[in-house]
Order: structure tokens, then sequence, then C-alpha cells
């Protein structure tokens, strides 16, 4: 069966060609990454796929009654008022039949006549039919996988979100629909690591169809089974995972590149034969391989490596070989203390990555220690000689009043028109087009521009915030081929993987106030640390199995001013239940916390004492699933005692 399907598919903006000939479909539960460099069309086969834009070309087949979530459709929240009641979108009407259940359940306790039981009979037995009690548990943990406390989330307004809460939210809004394709667009920008993690680990799990544009290569590798390239006013599919489609991608390339040069050899060969015979005794026969050269279709020589960021760092100065210290940092924001007595050094030649969830504290960190930010105690400095050169996540350090030219101008005054424009050249800025005012880029041309600043800094220490947001696959093999060449030392904030994988030669981990030094690469805290990705994996399970019998019990009646000796047998058993639940719940929750703090795996016994207590956490896992399951019956034991549909 055939969701989706492009025949020929080809759009045209004026006289621009976009793309053509793209042909390709999508059945049920395949997971498609969508990739190619900025401008090649990732957007707009998007907008096709939505209906928002019809082909130039071509033909779009759907299934019949088909329906597709787009990310950017779901920044509209309609009537919603609070942060869950806008992640639950369509699914909104169930919220308003649970809080009306908690509110009769609680009214039971003073009016329990036979017109009372038997609406909230009515009304329990609707809630149960339709769901319910496992879709507020699913939008709780699609909340709490996003970094939204889920009973806070109940009563913040939106408006007291900051834009990238607006935009987890959406993501969760999306992930909430009911539609059978779910087009994702970049959906990692502004996640952390465990987040992102979460958000594979959901999309695994889940049946939908997904097509997802993104320039996590660790994301893509881990999420989808097809691949769309877009490149030279085309799409390729190829029906592989992320890491097959680049090895076959290399080799139709070399494949396409010899069948290229062994074209143009025949063309050189013809050529020059007919130039020898054209007029003399074989002239007929030249004038025909002449007709044939005219009509043979010509084959592009294969897009490669040209186009993308020629980008370098270099060292105007070596500096000494401590370039950060610290010592007993402390760091807050208002009276919320971010980091707590760190220290810790990086070497002049070292990369070392900084990695937490959002909102830790670790681009404050970066701030304090250029000085742009108080410590609160503590010493942090830059060693002798040292200049740094910084990335801002935020893209600030780029200024949107002057035109490209006036920057690098600015940057350097001396240099000649040409050498400007060819600096701008190396970032994909060619012609006019450095005459355009920065704040007309997009985020991708806006990101280029603020390296093709960094290049300039000559600075032997290079801070980079979140550098790889906004850049396309290539543009950031790019930059991690220019840190990895680069002579000087290296502070990398980033939740891209294949990057700090790349890159890191030590990590530090923010976590609970507190960093943790890990003298190692970030490849090497990924194999050592494993068993805080279980430890993260079985509390997610276990909080959204909590979730679910917490619903069950939420909007159960309570029994206490009931007379009948079984309602009241049946609710000491809940009670027993659920204080048996409390106990292993406390129980899980330390062991978690004692796998999730990453001191542990700095310890020379640390594998050893982390393998201990991952067996110690399955155990304490299966004893709490069976404590659920008796606090589940023991919860529907006391709601058969409510009578249903009018029934006395």
């Amino acid at each position: 069966m055939t969701q989706i399907a492009f025949a020929g598919v080809g759009v045209d903006f004026g006289a621009t060609r976009l793309f053509s000939d793209v042909s390709f479909t999508v059945a049920p539960g395949e997971r498609w990454g969508i990739v190619g460099r900025n401008g090649t069309g990732k957007t707009t086969l998007f907008r096709l796929l939505t209906d928002d834009l019809e082909p130039t070309r071509g033909s779009i087949t759907r299934a019949p009654g088909l329906r597709v979530s787009l990310l950017e459709q779901h920044r509209d929240y309609g009537a919603a008022t609070t942060v869950w009641e806008a992640a639950a979108g369509e699914l909104a009407e169930l919220l308003a039949l649970e809080q009306s259940l908690v509110e009769q359940a609680a009214n039971l306790a003073h009016d329990s006549s036979p017109r009372a039981l038997a609406r909230y009979g009515e009304d329990l037995e609707r809630f149960e039919r339709e769901g319910g009690y496992a879709v507020t548990a699913r939008i709780d943990a699609v909340l709490h996988g996003l970094e939204f406390d889920p009973a806070q989330a109940r009563v913040t307004p939106l408006s007291a979100l900051s834009g990238g809460e607006l935009g987890r939210l959406g993501l969760a809004r999306q992930l909430m629909s009911t539609a059978e394709v779910l087009l994702l667009d970049e959906p990692t920008n502004h996640l952390d690591l465990e987040t992102t993690r979460w958000l594979e680990q959901y999309l695994a799990a889940s049946e939908r169809t997904v097509l997802l544009v993104s320039h996590d290569r660790a994301f893509l590798s881990a999420t989808v089974d097809h691949v769309l390239h877009l490149e030279g006013n085309t799409a390729t599919p190829y029906a592989a995972g992320y890491t097959d489609f680049v090895a076959q991608r290399a080799e139709r390339r070399l494949a396409q590149q010899r069948a290229f040069e062994q074209q143009q050899r025949t063309i050189a060969h013809e050529k020059d034969y007919i130039a020898r015979n054209i007029a003399g005794q074989n002239t007929k026969q030249a004038k025909g391989r002449r007709k044939r050269l005219e009509r043979l279709p010509r084959l592009s020589p294969v897009i490669g490596a040209q186009g993308t960021m020629a980008l370098r760092f270099e060292v105007a100065e070596r500096g000494g070989d401590q370039v950060v210290t610290a010592k007993n940092v402390s760091v807050a924001v208002g009276a919320r203390t971010l980091v707590e007595r760190f220290s810790g050094t990086l070497e002049r030649t070292g990369v070392v990555g900084i990695i937490g969830r959002n909102g830790a504290g670790k681009s404050t960190l970066l701030r304090a220690l250029l000085g742009e930010h108080p410590i609160q105690g503590g010493e942090l400095r830059l060693g002798t000689s040292i200049t740094a050169g910084y990335y801002r996540q935020d893209l600030s350090q780029v200024p949107l009043d002057r035109t490209l030219y006036d920057v690098i101008s600015a940057l350097r005054p001396t240099w000649e028109r040409g050498q400007i424009q060819g600096h701008l050249g190396r970032f994909g800025f060619s012609g006019q087009e450095v005459l355009r005012h920065a704040g007309s880029l997009s985020g991708g041309e806006r990101a280029r521009l603020a390296l093709a600043i960094l290049m300039l800094s000559g600075a032997n220490l290079l801070i980079l915030d979140e550098p790889t947001n906004h850049l396309d696959v290539e543009s950031i093999e790019a930059l991690e081929d220019a840190v990895a060449g680069y002579d000087g030392a290296v502070i990398l904030v980033s939740h891209d993987r294949a990057l700090l994988r790349a890159l890191t030669t030590r990590i530090w981990i923010l976590h609970e106030r507190h960093m943790t030094e890990f003298a190692g690469g970030f490849a090497e805290w990924e194999e050592v640390s494993t068993e805080r990705a279980h430890a993260a994996a079985v509390s997610a399970a276990e909080e959204q199995a909590l979730r679910q019998v917490h619903e069950r019990h939420r909007v159960a009646r309570s029994p206490t001013n009931d007379p009948r000796k079984e309602l009241r047998r049946a609710q000491r058993e809940l009670e027993e239940a659920e204080a048996a639940v409390a106990e292993f719940e406390a129980q899980v929750a330390k062991v978690v916390a004692a796998l999730e703090d990453p001191a542990l795996y700095t310890r020379p016994d640390g594998a050893a004492r982390a393998h201990q207590l991952g067996e110690q956490l399955e155990t304490l896992k299966r004893e709490l699933e069976a404590g659920l399951e008796r606090w589940t019956q023991a919860t529907e034991h006391v709601q058969m005692r409510v009578p249903r549909g009018g029934a006395v």
C-alpha cells in the first residue's frame, strides 16, 4: 500500500527552476530522512506534501483521507490557554472530560444522590471507552520527554513560555496529533542530548509514517530507514538508513564521475576525428559523427564538495599552554545557582565538549569565562596571551544593520574589494549577494556569515556554542574538518553527537549544578556511561506507567462517606497498594539518581558499580510493575462499586 507518490514532480519559481523529475513513493510506517544543502528545496517539498503548494510539473498522489501533520502548523494553539491544553491539541476534549470527572468525584463526598452517581458513572464509562487513561498519560509522557513538568503544564499559561519552549511545545502538539504522516522540520534544533535521545526512542516506537528534515547525522542514523537526497536540481531516493545512504551516495557519485569522464573522452575522440576528416576523403563519415555528437545527451559533472564552505581557522599567536583555568567556580543567575564549585583546566590543543540539559547553565558559563557574566565565587580565567573567538548560539555577533560587504570590510579595512568578495564567496555569498543586509539573511545564511567573521579572528581559543544549528549536513562536515585542523584550543557546546564524537578530547558534564570532568572524548563517554541511558529509559517507562495509574486514581471518586463494607475494604486495598508503589517508586528514583550522576563513571570502580546498580534497577523495575498492576486492580475494584448509567 502506498500513502504518498511523487511522479516526475518539478517546481519553478518564475524563471528559477528549484527542482525537477522528483519521483518516490512512501509506504505506511516508513521513516524518511530528507537531506540536502540549504536552498535545495526541502521546505518546498514539505509544502507540496501539505497541499500548500502545487507542483509546476508532475503529479502527487495521496491515499484517500490521508492526514498529514507539519510542525509549523502546530504553532497556532487555538483556544488553548495552558501548556497542557496546547499540547493536547485535538485531544483537548478529553482533558475537559477528565477535569469534569475530578470535580464530580470530589463533589460525590457530599452529594451521592442517584442522579450525581449516574452522571459520574456515564462520564467515567465514556472516558474509559475513549482511552482517556492512556491518552492523558501519553500527553504527560510527551511533555516530560520534551522537558516540561506535566503537572505544572496544567496550570502554566502559554504566555509564560520562551521562544525555545514554544518550539518544543509545538513539537509536543504535533506528536500528539492523530495524523497518519508526521512532517518534522529540524525537530532536534534546541533540544539537548537527553531530549534528542528521547525523541529517537519515541519515533522508533511509533507506527506512524515520518518524513523529517534534519542536519543531525546521529539522529538520522538512529531514526530513518529511507533517505531522499536533494541535489543538482532533483532528488534521489535511497531505500537505506542514513549510514548506508552515505556509502551508497559515494558509490553512486564515483560511478557517475567515471561515466562522465568516459563520455568526455569519447566526445574528445569524436571531435578530433571530425576536425581531421570534415574536409577530406572521409567527410561523409565525419558529418555523420558530428550529427550523432550533437544529439548525444550530455552527462553533468558530479556534484561534490564544490559549493560548500571553504572554512579554515588559523591561529595568529600561539598563546600559553594553559588556556582556561577554573578553581572552585560558582555561577548564578539571580538567586539560582547554575554551577557550583567547579575546578578544571583546558590545554592548548584540547577540544573540550560541554554537555548538559537545556537551561543547566552552559551558555552562562561561557559568558562568565569571557567576562560577560559575573561569577558567584572562585576563580575563572583565560591563560596568558589567549584570545577568544566566540560563536554565539543566538548569532548576536552578526550586525544586522550592515551589508555583508560592510561587515567584512570593518574587520579587514585594508582589504581590497576583490579580497572581501573572495572571502564571502568562500561561504556561499557571491555577486550582488554581498550587498544584502545581514538582517535579511535566513538562519543558515546568518550562521555562515558568523563563521566567516570567526575565521578572521585569528583567535587561539574557539568557543563554539551550538554551532550546528541552522547549518546543513555538508556545512557541518566542513566545520568539523576546520576544527579538526585547527591548532588552538576549542570549547564546544553542542547536542550534535556526531560532531562531539569526532572532535572532543575531554568532556565536562554539567548535572545538578555540578561539573564533572571526564578524561576522554564523547565517544568514550557514551561507552562507559551506557547505564545512564538505561536508567533514563527505565525511569521514562515507569513514569508513564505511574501516570496512567495516577490518572485512573485522579478520576476515581472517594468512597470515604460510603458505609458499605465491601467498598471500605476495596479502599483499604487501594491505599495499601498505593503505599507499596510509593515505596518502590522512591527506591527506583534513588537508583536512577545514582546512575545518572556523571561522577560515578569517572571512578576506578565506576563501571562495576554501575553494572550492579543496573541489575538492582531491573529488579526494582519488576517489583514496581507488579505493584502498579495491584494498584490498578485495586482502583478498578473501587470504581466497580460506583453505579454506572443510572443504576443504583
